[in-house]
């Protein structure tokens, strides 16, 4: 009973730290075009979710920070920007726990 109470309290020890990580990312636009939707979802997630943006835009030479915690715990996200053009910008496994700004240009 000892052993399984030890390798729960380490085991919960080790997985706080990914759980208190700040997932806070700017998003920064520098395409020369208004990004009209943007997604990110974990890479665990089966679809985009809900556009990010919802009635706002990003416009060329802004940016916007999003909170990206999901409650899942997820480090690793996929994104999504749909421009003005209709050009679609995907990136996969951005892992948002190490980075604070995510630049397209």
């Amino acid at each position: 009973m000892i052993r399984l109470a030890l390798a729960l309290s380490l085991s919960l020890t080790t997985a706080l730290p990914a759980l208190a990580l700040d997932r806070r990312v700017t998003i920064v636009n520098n395409t020369g075009y208004t990004i009209v939707r943007f997604f990110g979802s974990n890479t665990g997630s089966k679809s985009w979710e809900e556009d990010i943006l919802g009635e706002d835009v990003l416009p060329s030479g802004s940016s916007v920070v999003i909170n990206f915690d999901d409650a899942t715990g997820y480090c690793m996200f996929d994104f999504r920007a749909e421009f003005e053009d209709g050009d679609v910008l995907e990136r996969a496994g951005v892992n948002i726990c190490e980075i604070a700004t995510f630049t397209y240009e």
